[in-house]
Formats: structure tokens, C-alpha cells, sequence
């Protein structure tokens, strides 16, 4: 199973981190993360609905995924050549011996920084679409599934993918509908 390195900006977005979260849950990738990324997740989304709902949010997600949280990949951030507040993702990829780093700050992690330990750097939308030619009754069963469980809005899978697109994935939300 492919293990990807989630940045803490595709976990910001509500909708796009579900997304990611359930398809990780419907094993269809192994999610990692260190410390520091769920620290500055926790922070960030903070601001937006306080510590305390932020903090048992984060708690949440690591309880769900209790394998994903790298450690011992400190000593590696030091040598890391890609952007300066990027090299602990990079690092605990590294770490982790992840394919893939998912982030949407693809300009932060220059080839030349990861090509050398093998890892990939995708945008969500390259991340989404790649699982959609992999597993396409998986990611229906998946997203179908994610509009159930809501009790408020999105109410429909065109909602949701309205709401995937706002955080980072319009050319996966785009061609998603193409296929229904």
C-alpha cells in the first residue's frame, strides 16, 4: 500500500481532509504525518473553531490512524534543501519511507530536494485523480458515502464536490463529475 506524507495544508480544508481521511480509512493508501505537522494543524485550525475543538479534532484523526504519526526523522530536517518551513514534512516523508508528499505547495518542494530519496510531490487534485483511475468504484463508494454521513450540507455528491474543489481539488472534482 502506497504511504503518503498528508501537509498540514490539505488537512486545513474540512472536506478535502474527509476526503483524504476516508479514502486512507477505505485503505486505499496509508496516511503519514509527524508531530509537527499535526502541531501546526491543530494551530491553524484553531483560529477558525477555537483550541478545544481543534485539539480533540487532531486528537481524533491520530486516534483513527494510530500507525500514521512518523518519529525519528528529526536529525533528517537539518540536511533538507527544499523550502526551510517545509523541510519536517520532507524529512518525515523521508522517515516514514512515504512515495508520496500531498500538499498544495507544490513550489516548496522543488525536484531537486526530493528526486533524490524517491518521493513524489503531488497536488491533491494529481493525488485525487491518480486514486480515481486506480480505484473508481472505491472512491464512489467513498465520496457517496461521506454525503450520507453528514447531517447538514453538502446534501448531494455535487455539493461535496463543490466543496472538495474550494479546497484544493477542482480538476479531481471536475472529472469526478465527468464519470457519474
Amino acid at each position: 500500500m502506497q504511504r503518503v506524507v498528508l501537509d498540514t495544508c490539505v488537512l486545513y480544508p474540512n472536506y478535502l481532509r474527509d476526503t483524504l481521511l476516508r479514502l486512507a480509512e477505505a485503505e486505499l493508501y496509508e496516511p503519514l504525518w509527524s508531530a509537527g505537522i499535526l502541531d501546526e494543524l491543530t494551530r491553524n485550525i484553531a483560529e477558525r473553531i477555537g483550541d478545544l475543538k481543534a485539539k480533540n479534532l487532531v486528537a481524533a484523526m491520530a486516534g483513527a490512524f494510530p500507525e500514521s504519526t512518523v518519529t525519528g526523522y528529526e536529525a533528517l530536517i537539518s540536511v533538507m534543501t527544499n523550502d526551510h518551513k517545509d523541510r519536517h514534512v520532507l524529512a518525515a516523508a523521508i522517515g516514514g519511507h512515504a512515495h508520496a508528499v500531498v500538499t498544495l505547495n507544490l513550489k516548496d518542494f522543488p525536484a531537486a530536494s526530493s528526486d533524490p530519496y524517491g518521493i513524489e510531490v503531488l497536488h491533491p487534485d494529481e493525488f485525487l485523480l491518480d486514486m480515481l483511475d486506480l480505484a473508481p468504484a472505491e472512491m464512489v463508494t467513498v465520496l457517496r458515502t461521506q454525503v450520507a454521513d453528514y447531517r447538514n450540507e453538502p446534501r448531494d455528491l455535487h455539493g461535496l464536490l463543490d466543496r472538495i474543489s474550494a479546497g484544493g481539488a477542482p480538476q479531481f472534482a471536475a472529472e469526478f463529475r465527468r464519470r457519474l
